[in-house]
């Protein structure tokens, strides 16, 4: 997972800028496809996905969006300012489209799953409209379009996993990688789209899992990352009813694939995260030493309005399991919500509070955006003024940054574990990684190159990154 360290809204939506595929695979007589991912991990994992089928279909990739036959945006539909990014987006194509007719232009993911066939009636650009569950549809949807119509499937399924999918790593550095364990999400917390995007939560076959983690072994990966809207409700049983796995097992099963083989997962729901998946954690090396773990408020009065299933008291013993087994250094990260219905001051300085009792070592924090559809939106009302979101926002952002800084001066003078992961942004002078915490390290260059594992003193850091020297 990306190190995103302190991230409001507008940091978002800047750093989440649309990946697309680098490398341009098949012959030149093949149609080509372009593809742009928004939001998160899900759906950039679910864009390697589609490439898969569609290079099955007979399709090449391309990085150049004015030469290709499809072009098709993978969008999220968690906050409205990702939904606008997405239509201004679209603004772009419009030349292409009245140069070449024929070129097909696609809306996938959680923004379509959400309006549906309004998009159609909104965005005349678009040709095809296809939700999560539908992309095995797309060669037939794109079939519909030659044929003069506009095609949209937004079925939602019970069953659908992708399991049988090898996907196509887009954009990859060749190191790390993300592997789908399961979709959708049974949480039903009031402010979330989620579940009426991505469906009912469902698990992959472990057997599919372990074989693409071995898959990616083979081809040189170092690193997978286990990602699912509520990971730890991972929960597989064989059709004959004869072997169930639950999260901790499927964890166990990937880290003794091979002791190389980093693995870590994303994301943890705090009623679900249990001991067992504490336990096996510690219990292997190559399992990385981080959890994400959204709060989403401080105040139990706020979480029981978001219909979060659980309290401060039961997030704070969580918190605490967490150090009592892997140790004051195990990396937490949060998501964090100011100005949801009804927030009072007294809400908000529990939220403060919060931060400083669990001292996180990032996080991801908004200001509460309603999203149409949703409980939260039927049933309350957006009642904080947007100055006092904003103003909330800052004040968490400003003891996030200070914790955050803080947190990064305990390894100071410490060795850490890194894998490389390729050459600083800065500087090709200097290589960038990730240790067992998932925080960004940066070093000098050497005769170190992507992939390998090296010991790092850490000499100095700031707020989101640390600095060291290979020992």
């Amino acid at each position: 997972m990306r190190n995103l360290e302190i991230l409001t809204e507008e940091d978002k939506q800047t750093l989440d800028l649309p990946r697309t595929t680098v490398d341009e695979v098949g012959k030149d007589n093949k149609k080509k496809l372009y593809i742009e991912s928004y939001g998160c991990q899900m759906n950039f994992s679910d864009s390697e996905i589609v490439t898969s089928i569609l290079q099955e279909n007979g399709y090449a990739t391309t990085s150049k969006f004015e030469e290709a036959d499809v072009i098709l945006v993978n969008t999220c539909a968690i906050r409205e300012n990702a939904e606008q990014k997405v239509r201004n987006r679209l603004k772009n194509f419009t030349h292409i489209k009245k140069k070449r007719p024929g070129v097909v232009v696609g809306v996938l993911g959680c923004m379509a799953e959400r309006l549906k066939t309004k998009f159609l009636e909104e965005e005349k650009i678009v040709d095809v409209v296809a939700g999560p569950d539908a992309y095995r549809n797309l060669p037939e949807l794109f079939e519909e379009v030659e044929e003069g119509n506009r095609a949209i499937n937004v079925f939602l399924s019970k069953e659908e996993t992708y399991a049988d999918i090898s996907p196509v790593r887009l954009n990859s550095n060749g190191v790390t990688a993300f592997v789908s364990i399961m979709r959708g999400c049974d949480n039903m917390c009031s402010f979330c789209v989620v579940p009426f995007t991505r469906g009912r939560e469902r698990s992959r076959d472990v057997y599919s899992i372990l074989k693409e983690c071995q898959d990616l072994l083979d081809n040189g990966y170092k690193e997978v990352t286990l990602l699912g809207q509520n990971v730890d409700s991972y929960k597989w049983t064989s059709a004959d009813g004869t072997e169930t796995v639950n999260f901790a097992q499927l964890l166990e099963r990937v880290a003794l694939i091979n002791p190389l083989l980093r693995v870590r997962f994303s994301t943890s729901h705090p009623k679900d995260i249990t001991d067992e998946v504490l336990y096996t954690m510690k219990k292997y090396e190559n399992v990385c030493n981080y959890i994400h773990l959204p709060a989403q408020s401080g105040s139990s009065r706020i979480l029981k309005l978001m219909n979060r299933t659980y309290d401060r008291a039961w997030y704070i013993n969580r918190v605490d399991k967490i150090r009592e087994i892997l140790g004051e250094e195990c990396g937490i990260s949060q998501d964090l919500i100011a100005g949801f219905c009804t927030e009072t001051e007294e809400d908000h300085q529990e939220t403060l509070s919060l931060i400083e009792y669990v001292r996180y070592d990032y996080g991801y924090m908004f200001a509460y955006s309603e999203r149409p559809g949703t409980p939260a939106a039927k049933k309350m009302e957006d009642d904080i003024p947007e100055e006092v979101k904003q103003r909330r926002l800052a004040e968490i952002i400003a003891l996030q940054r200070q914790i955050s800084h803080e947190r990064n001066q305990m390894a100071v003078g410490t060795i850490q574990k890194v894998l490389i992961e390729g050459f600083s942004k800065r500087s090709e002078d200097f290589l960038q990684g990730r240790n067992d915490q998932n925080k960004m390290v940066i070093l000098p260059k050497g005769n170190h190159q992507k992939g390998d594992y090296v010991n790092v003193k850490i000499t100095s850091c700031s707020s989101a990154t640390l600095f060291g020297e290979v020992v």
